[in-house]
């Protein structure tokens, strides 16, 4: 009778087979033999396998000119490198690694198969992002053995490994295969067994969603892409991203989300079923959300959906002058744009005190940008000349653009509309920069509804590039003309959608950070891992919690209050933990304390 692997040493993982020679497994397999493991390939089709090897080839060869290995090297790694066609290979290893197709079927033969082929302290892992590691773990002889070892494509760039454990899984195979991880140069995270685990188990319900809003015809693919990297600093948009993963292991990984968490956020939203089925899989088949140059290739090509560049929608108002309205931080980040495009700006508070603060504040904006050599001293005392501040909206009578950005408060917002109507004059544009409350609401405060807009602009605004354009259904088209053609001129990325919570960004990006705190609140990662599994495995420039803190919990917590009250989903109720922290006054960075703690200035 074999000794419990939980009684025996572990040998080292010296000898490492990988099944399966796709992009991932060659990926694995690049890391692995670079770190001076020997290699097993494994792989049915002779033609993967010696892909696989023309791929380590390719791959080392640019790192040796990049210099980041010597030609020794080199050479010492690709000969670590064996290919195989048959399991029986694997005799030897000391850990193995399955890297096939996401389906159950053919994973339990590999790992029935293995059962009888491996030593018996040898450890099994399967690289599944989908599927059940306790399910596959249970059809083996050795459950104790089988574990989760999910690296992230590219596998030899992306530093996170999440490391799966079962109910079933020995405590010295998760610290032998963790070990591993960290001499590959790898951050691993110890995670528990459901679907998507911690990183694919937040970026494919956001993905979804973000199919769904196209599906809707809400917002174009471009827009829906364009906001969330400059909104969010993402490295690509949610529809691009999707044909990169491939619309059908996308599709794949949320029925099995589904299947567990019965969220309607992770059913698969119907045109991942209708991509898939008719083979527009992403970039492997030449066409997906977006149409590719050829199967494989990353250059997108016009097609039918493609804007015309330069296209005219109608003819636009003339802007001279700006009023801006509130005294805080994003009022004074929109005037200091417009100001800087050349615009006059009339900056309006409650009191001309207030406003003096607010055109003080610029003041000190404008000197940081000529210390960093980003102006010169002329043309900031030049932009700030052309900020006149007022304690009284009546100096708006003469602006082009009225935009407000004062408290995220319907009735004050109301109110301020209604000033405007009364003292704005006749075909001047009444913008809000609300992030979560309805347009129309604001426009129908007016006498001439046809005239307001939204314009919300991301913080802080000289910075941020991103605008989202909000037309309601009342809006005129030239007005709506006239917003795009002014955020061209102060430099912006103009976004369109409609007018409905949230918007883009915050529609999209909130319900994902809900979902970190309910990870969180059923303990099932922590913040820590949580934090670094997103911007490790994502790219994200921040974890959820590093931003919800920046954010604020109150203002988080209000926007997933709209979100929630708009759509109706439960899936979007504000998770309890949230609610908590902000009845306790804990409300991140501002307060010292939110989801961590910090040192108070």
């Amino acid at each position: 009778m074999a000794t419990p692997l939980s009684d025996t040493p572990l040998s080292p993982l010296k000898t490492v087979a990988v099944v399966g020679l796709g992009t991932m497994g060659t990926g694995i397999a690049e890391v692995l033999v670079r770190a001076g493991r020997d290699v097993i390939g494994i792989d049915i089709s002779e033609a993967a396998a010696a892909q696989a090897v023309a791929t380590l080839e390719a791959s080392t060869a640019r790192a040796v000119r990049r210099e980041h290995l010597s030609d020794a090297e080199r050479t010492d790694a690709l000969a670590r490198f064996r290919t195989f066609t048959d399991l029986a290979a694997a005799a030897d290893a000391d850990l193995v690694i399955e890297v096939t197709p996401e389906s159950y079927d053919i994973k339990q033969q590999v790992f029935r198969a293995l059962d009888g082929i491996v030593r018996p302290e040898a450890i099994l892992a399967t690289g599944t992002n989908a599927l059940s590691v306790t399910r596959l773990a249970a059809d083996s002889a050795r459950p104790e053995r089988v574990l989760g070892l999910h690296f992230f494509n590219p596998a030899p760039a992306m530093k996170l490994v999440e490391v799966v454990s079962s109910v079933l899984t020995a405590p010295t195979a998760v610290t032998a295969v963790t070990d591993l991880a960290v001499e590959l140069g790898k951050e691993p995270v110890a995670v528990g067994d459901r679907p998507g685990f911690v990183a694919d188990g937040l970026l494919f319900g956001y993905l979804n969603q973000a199919a769904a809003m196209y599906e809707a015809k809400y917002a174009s693919r471009e827009d829906i892409d364009a906001a969330m990297k400059l909104g969010c600093g993402l490295p690509m948009g949610p529809l691009a991203l999707l044909d990169l993963i491939g619309v059908d292991t996308a599709r794949t990984v949320l029925e099995a989300m589904y299947s567990e968490s019965r969220d309607r956020l992770h059913a698969p939203a119907p045109i991942l079923k209708q991509l898939s089925e008719a083979g527009l899989t992403g970039r492997k088949s030449g066409r997906g959300f977006y149409s590719y140059e050829a199967p494989g290739s990353d250059a997108v090509v016009r097609d039918a959906l493609t804007p015309l560049e330069g296209a005219v929608l109608a003819q636009g108002r003339t802007i001279r002058s700006v009023g801006v309205a509130g005294s805080g931080t994003m009022a004074s980040g929109i005037a200091e744009v417009f100001a800087k495009a050349g615009y006059e700006v009339v900056l309006a508070a409650r009191t001309e005190e207030k406003a003096q603060a607010a055109k003080a504040r610029i003041g000190k904006s404008l000197a940081r940008s000529v210390d960093k050599g980003r102006m010169t001293a002329e043309a900031a005392a030049q932009t700030l000349e052309l900020i006149t501040p007022t304690g009284s909206y009546d100096d708006f009578a003469d602006v082009d653009l009225a935009l407000e950005a004062v408290a995220e408060d319907l009735e004050v917002k109301q109110q301020l509309f209604g000033t405007f109507d009364k003292v704005c004059k006749p075909g001047a544009i009444l913008a809000t920069t609300t992030s979560s409350l309805p347009v129309v609401a604001c426009a129908r405060a007016t006498s001439r509804p046809q005239d307001v807009i939204g314009m919300h602009f991301f913080n802080p605004a000289p910075a941020m590039k991103l605008v989202e354009v909000v037309r309601t259904v009342l809006t005129a088209d030239d007005v709506h003309a006239t917003v795009r053609e002014v955020c061209a001129k102060i430099r912006k990325h103009p976004v369109d959608c409609g007018d409905r919570a949230g918007f883009i960004v915050n529609a999209l990006l909130f319900p994902y950070l809900n979902n970190a705190i309910k990870m969180v609140q059923e303990h099932y990662a922590s913040l820590d891992d949580i934090d670094a599994a997103m911007k490790l495995g994502g790219g994200y420039p921040m974890g959820p919690f590093e931003l919800l803190d920046v954010v604020g919990l109150d203002v988080s917590l209000a926007i997933e209050k709209v979100l929630h009250r708009e759509f109706r989903d439960p899936g979007l109720a504000p998770a309890p933990l949230l609610e908590h922290l902000v009845a306790a006054g804990c409300l991140g960075r501002k307060t010292g304390r939110g989801f961590r703690e910090y040192a108070r200035r």
